[in-house]
């Protein structure tokens, strides 16, 4: 999917032209020089200096005749022994030194050479003789063989035979028997213009060279294989039409030459062994052209032919190059290159650069040297909005295909499309307009500029050809664009005289219609950009002109062009990576570019590195924008995705020189050698070309994650949520990317999504992990939290409670089985809810479009175990609904229907009771058995011993009945037991069997506890009574003492006095109403605390947030190869400790005459907490500190709690306990986000010392203010 883009391009002729015409050249060891030898000898040019340096005579020395009657059969720079080597036709081996100008003659072939080629170490050297032999020689010139040429063996390759005996008797496959009695074709002979003369080509490592000659005997070309010691390998099948020229491809694989077919031209490729490998047919008819010579670039991409013209009467030859590559097993022409049939343009050589790949050397008659630069380039729609902008654009001879990728994924050789043109495309472009980005402009070889369009509807054009979506009896449903103009260019006179193929490059379609070109300056290393106008429309006139409307000299060689239509410059890229633009609205000359606005050019050079005004990365092999993202490929295999809102160049550097985290969106594994085609808009879509040449369709997660957002944010539910399943992204990122949202538009989630199926796989997926934390990252790191009013609420049954509520209210009866399943996905699940509604199902009237109970039921054993699902039912005591999940079950009727009629006779509350206990529900069990009568009380009270279910038990009867005692009686025996003697008391006071609990509050030391129960008993012990009163404190008022001891809250104090001056009339008129007001005071001040400990952590995590962007900021402002960097550093941290300790600053003598009372009121101004103060964190650590430890000061809860339980007041009680527990879960829960292990460091860490100071002793001092508090359970 990519093409050849001519990125530089500059022709040459000495000021000094030599007399001879040249013959051939070779390419200098030392940079920019070019050897190119003659009939009068060897010359030395320079064509950056256009001029000759050195030239040595031939003729002078007798090897070359003065009549210009020799030629030159090889040149060969041999740099380390600083000499040329030059082979002539007379059989002269000769080594020129261009430095003294001596010419020394190493070796002498009576019969003439015809061919020398060095092998690619320049180890050795293969001469050609006129008595078709062959000679290996060292590179000192020392035979190593020589061979003839033509041999009758086939070589050490020849096939071995298995023995399957003669052909006439093998199987021959459909051609059946006759196959064997055919005859062979016989060979035709070689074309009349071949030269017969041998050719030559090395492998790419020097190990085997071919050899092409002509065949005495048949006339035809054979093509032998040689290795380095001149051994025959292999020699070719007999092939009809073979032609002369012979390229081996440096990769080793195959060896290039030409057939003539009867019908057509073709290039054929031969493997090592001889045998024919592929072919491609060349864009002529039969007889039109010969083919000169074939070259392999360095790197095996690209094939350029050496084509010319047969000869005619009337006028000279045109020579043709042309460029071919492969993908996917198909032949491109990428470029064309027309020389015309002038005398001087006529092609005397040309050789690809061994260094640089894609630069291509050529030589004319008229001593025009040409050298040219291209490198890969994927030419697509440069558009955001338009439908047309995934199109991507492939050359391919007098055709250009194109690919909608925003339709379909068409792999190459196919396409969507293809535009037929007149001549061979050069290079093709998109308009930069991007409401017209569909529209291309095609520059073919003959500088025409012929432009397309879309929107019209004209009648179908046959130069317009659907290709892959336009499949038979099928309508496509792709737009195709019509032949607007085609346009001549016109560059004035002086221009064109100077214009060598492929002059002009860098086509740009600009926004108003016109286009800019770049072409090649006189001088070397500048370049001329052209703005270029449509000229006014000529009546009758088949072609329209382009005008020059204004020409603009650029110092330097321009190789790339970018317009951007918003600020309405175009950026020029230089080879040496300077960057200019054009304002091409005002026509201003070029200026250096600057990265207004925040705007800069991303340059992937040829030597694969990211450059935005310096290097960024050198192991990029391909790169897209695409909105806010930056795509690339690397060295590595990898696509990595940026996003380029925030991104700064010392994090992209960083993001491409190192590997992601794991669950990273920014990075995914590709193929090897996989490169980015297009990035298609408004979907998700990244088209990848593999090595081969096919595509692969890839949906990186950054680009899915983004759009995924960008629809959440939009409301658009549907597309969000048909996205998510098909690329496999978890449904939670619906609720987790923003939950107040979610919750407000659940509705609108129902209605978009509109299917049950779907609203089920989205319960199904649900998980209380808030994947914004964990799978789903956001770039920036913030995530969105719970509303505040759900805060106590899991998500999955905050999600299943809001969708269930809302789909009951939008249409119960389409979404009953979304609303079941809502029921059983909840924690714990709903399975008696959602059993009932499906029971309740059975009496609705059946309606087509409603689901019936039975579908319902089956769904439901969908989702729960039938066993699981069979106690659920059991338990809703509904034996009908029993009956109709036990016949969908795997249950024997004999197992489970006895057992149902067995309960079907039982009373209820006994039946209900048996259910229960049946299924290990114990407290419920309880419940209905206390409402069997008291014949069953011994029952309950054995269930309640054997499930210790005392607490539940105590609530299902009244503190007066005599089971209430008998249960009080054996759960105190049971705390008794565990040694919890004082719960024990308490609970036999509580029930009066005040005999047991004075012994229980013995046990526990409780003596005033103990003193009132003995007060209570009748007929008490006088020596317990004695013992007991000499540890008590007697007061003389002692109901005055009572009250004050009240007021105190010492609860136990108080009731022993009660009870020992027998004011039982005291208990109800001041001890239990001072109770109740203590704990409704309890109460308030628990909320009040909580209330403010949330208030106040929430403000920290604001101002911390706050801090840290600051600091980012900070740290974003970045001054590189500063030395003053450190220094400021070390600045920032004395004024940081200076500032925090400016209230102890001051002299020793100011400290101490400032008085207590200012220093305690500077401090309280200092750590204010008011909104936006500089110390206002530190204000926040300190009181929230004082709130967790005025929480755990809370001592005498516990006593107060035991005064409630022992008066009967549980429900308060529990109350206030499950307060105190949800505020100190709280505190505790939170000490690790308030206090963190930064600000623990920090506090743990005091400057103290021989060396300290006055100032850091004293912020030691306040650093122990921000130690965490430690809450104790």
């Amino acid at each position: 999917m990519r093409n050849l883009r001519l990125l530089r391009a500059a022709g040459r002729r000495p000021a000094a032209i030599p007399p001879a015409a040249p013959q051939r050249f070779c390419l200098g060891a030392e940079p920019g020089v070019v050897l190119v030898g003659s009939p009068n000898g060897l010359v030395d040019y320079w064509p950056l200096h256009v001029q000759v340096t050195r030239e040595v005579s031939l003729t002078a020395e007798g090897f070359m005749p003065e009549d210009e009657s020799g030629s030159v059969v090889g040149i060969e720079d041999i740099p380390e022994q600083e000499c040329v080597c030059v082979a002539t036709a007379a059989g002269d081996i000769l080594l020129c030194n261009l430095s003294t100008k001596q010419v020394e003659c190493v070796g002498s072939v009576d019969s003439g050479l015809s061919v020398m080629s060095w092998s690619p170490d320049q180890e050795l050297v293969l001469l050609a003789t006129g008595q078709q032999t062959l000679i290996m020689m060292t590179r000192d010139f020392e035979p190593i063989a020589e061979k003839q040429i033509h041999q009758n063996e086939f070589g050490e390759g020849k096939f071995v035979a298995l023995g399957w005996g003669k052909k006439e008797t093998q199987f021959h496959g459909s051609e059946g028997k006759q196959a064997a009695h055919r005859k062979q074709t016989e060979v035709s002979p070689t074309s009349t213009w071949d030269d017969s003369r041998p050719r030559v080509t090395w492998r790419g490592d020097g190990q085997f060279v071919a050899v092409s000659a002509v065949c005495p005997e048949t006339g035809a070309r054979k093509v032998r294989v040689w290795n380095r010691e001149l051994v025959l390998q292999s020699t070719s099948e007999p092939i009809s039409g073979l032609e002369q020229a012979l390229a081996w491809k440096p990769s080793g694989n195959l060896i290039a030459s030409t057939q003539e077919k009867p019908n057509r031209h073709d290039v054929v490729f031969l493997e090592k062994n001889g045998l024919l490998h592929g072919e491609f047919t060349l864009p002529f008819q039969k007889g039109q052209v010969k083919v000169n010579e074939l070259l392999w670039n360095a790197d095996s991409t690209v094939l350029a032919i050496w084509l010319e013209e047969l000869k005619t009467e009337n006028s000279n030859p045109s020579s043709y190059v042309q460029l071919w590559t492969t993908g996917n097993y198909h032949w491109y022409l990428k470029q064309s290159l027309h020389f015309g049939n002038m005398e001087k343009n006529k092609l005397v050589s040309l050789l690809w650069d061994p260094v640089v790949p894609y630069r291509l050397h050529v030589l004319c008659q008229g001593w025009q040297y040409l050298y040219y630069d291209w490198h890969w380039t994927t030419d697509h729609g440069m558009g955001q909005n338009s439908q047309h902008v995934a199109n991507v654009a492939v050359i391919d001879g007098d055709k250009v295909l194109v690919t909608a990728f925003q339709h379909a994924v068409v792999p190459p050789p196919m396409c969507t499309y293809e535009l037929q043109l007149k001549q061979a495309v050069n290079q093709v472009t998109f308009h930069t307009d991007p409401k017209h980005s569909g529209d291309m402009a095609v520059l073919d070889a003959d500088n025409k500029i012929t432009v397309y369009r879309y929107g019209e509807t004209l009648p179908e054009d046959p130069a317009i050809r659907l290709g892959a979506v336009g499949g038979n009896g099928f309508k496509a449903n792709v737009e195709t664009p019509h032949l607007d103009k085609t346009y001549r260019v016109d560059l004035g006179s002086s221009a064109d005289e100077m214009m060598h193929p492929l002059g002009l490059r860098c086509l740009t379609w600009l926004p108003d219609d016109s286009f800019l070109v770049v072409s090649q300056d006189q001088h070397a290393s500048q370049s001329v950009l052209h703005h270029l106008t449509a000229a006014p429309h000529v009546t009758g006139a088949e072609e329209e002109h382009l005008n020059l409307r204004l020409s603009v000299p650029v110092d330097g060689e321009v190789i790339s062009l970018c317009c951007s239509p918003v600020t309405k410059t175009v950026a020029l890229q230089l080879a040496d990576g300077r960057i200019l633009k054009y304002l091409w609205a005002f026509s201003t000359y070029s200026v250096p570019f600057s990265s207004a606005k925040g705007r800069f050019p991303f340059v992937l050079c040829t030597a694969i590195n990211i450059v935005i005004f310096l290097q960024v990365a050198s192991n990029i092999t391909s790169f897209a924008t695409y909105n806010e993202f930056l795509l690339v490929t690397t060295n590595s295999h990898t696509c990595q995705c940026f996003c380029l809102k925030d991104l700064t160049v010392k994090a992209l550097q960083a993001g491409l020189s190192s590997a992601a985290v794991p669950n990273s969106e920014t990075l995914r594994k590709v193929e090897r050698g996989s490169r980015i085609v297009t990035v298609v808009p408004q979907d998700t879509k990244v088209v990848l070309q593999m090595p081969r040449g096919n595509l692969e369709t890839v949906h990186h997660r950054a680009l899915v994650l983004a759009q995924i957002r960008k629809w959440l944010d939009r409301l658009m539910f549907r597309e969000a949520f048909q996205c998510m399943r098909k690329l496999r992204i978890n449904l939670n990122l619906l609720y987790d990317h923003n939950p107040k949202v979610f919750l407000e538009n659940v509705e609108t989630f129902i209605k978009q999504i509109d299917s049950v199926n779907h609203i089920n796989l989205f319960f199904t997926e649900l998980k209380e992990e808030d994947f914004t934390k964990s799978m789903y990252p956001t770039p920036n790191g913030s995530s969105n939290a719970q509303p505040r009013q759900h805060l106590n609420q899991k998500k999955v049954n905050l999600v299943c409670d809001m969708m269930r509520v809302a789909m009951e209210r939008i249409d119960p009866e389409k979404y009953c089985l979304s609303i079941l399943t809502a029921h059983v996905k909840k924690n714990p699940p709903e399975l008696e809810i959602a059993l009932q509604k499906v029971h309740d199902l059975r009496g609705v009237p059946s309606n087509p479009s409603s689901v019936s109970a039975e579908e319902a039921l089956k769904y439901l054993l969908f989702l729960v175990d039938v066993n699981e699902l069979y106690d659920y039912s059991l338990g809703t005591y509904d034996f009908d609904l029993v009956i109709m999940v036990a016949e969908k079950s795997q249950k024997d009727p004999k197992e489970y229907l006895p057992f149902l009629n067995t309960l079907q006779k039982m009373e209820t509350n006994y039946q209900r009771y048996t259910i229960d206990k049946h299924l290990k529900r114990y407290a419920k069990a309880l419940g209905h058995l206390s409402k069997c009568g008291p014949e069953h009380f011994s029952e309950f009270l054995n269930l309640v011993k054997d499930q210790n279910l005392y607490c539940e038990a105590l609530k299902l009867y009244a503190s007066s009945t005599q089971e209430y005692k008998d249960i009080s009686d054996a759960y105190g025996e049971y705390l008794i037991q565990k040694q919890l003697y004082e719960q024990a008391a308490l609970i036999f006071a509580r029930a009066g069997i005040f005999a047991k609990a004075l012994d229980a509050f013995l046990s526990s030391g409780s003596w005033q506890q103990a003193l009132c129960m003995a007060s209570r008993l009748e007929g008490g012990g006088e020596q317990t009574k004695t013992g007991l009163a000499a540890g008590a404190l007697s007061f003389q008022d002692y109901e005055e003492a009572v009250l004050l001891l009240l007021e105190g809250a010492l609860w136990e104090e108080a009731l022993r006095l009660i009870h020992k001056y027998d004011r039982l009339d005291i208990l109800e008129t001041n001890f239990k109403p001072a109770v109740l007001e203590a704990q409704k005071s309890q109460l308030m001040f628990l909320d009040s605390q909580k209330t403010a400990f949330l208030r106040h952590k929430s403000r920290l995590q604001v101002v911390r947030e706050l801090k840290e962007k600051a600091s980012e900021s900070l740290h974003d402002y970045e001054m590189p190869n500063c030395p003053e960097l450190d220094l400021f550093s070390e600045t920032s941290s004395v004024v940081t400790a200076s500032d925090m300790n400016s209230k102890y600053s001051h002299s020793n003598s100011r400290i101490s005459a400032r008085s207590s009372k200012n220093r305690r009121k500077a401090e309280r101004k200092r750590y204010s907490l008011k909104e936006g103060s500089p110390f206002e964190d530190v204000a926040l650590l300190e009181v929230l500190g004082e709130s967790v430890r005025a929480v755990e000061n809370v001592k005498d809860v516990h006593i107060l709690l035991k005064q409630l339980v022992l008066f009967g007041f549980d429900e308060q009680a529990v109350g206030l306990q499950q307060v105190l527990e949800e505020v100190l879960q709280l505190m505790e829960t939170s000490i690790p986000e308030i206090w963190t292990p930064d600000v623990q460091q920090s506090s743990l860490n005091p400057v103290l010392g021989p060396n300290s100071t006055a100032n850091s002793i004293m912020a030691a001092y306040q650093q122990k203010r921000m130690l965490a508090p430690v809450v104790q359970g």
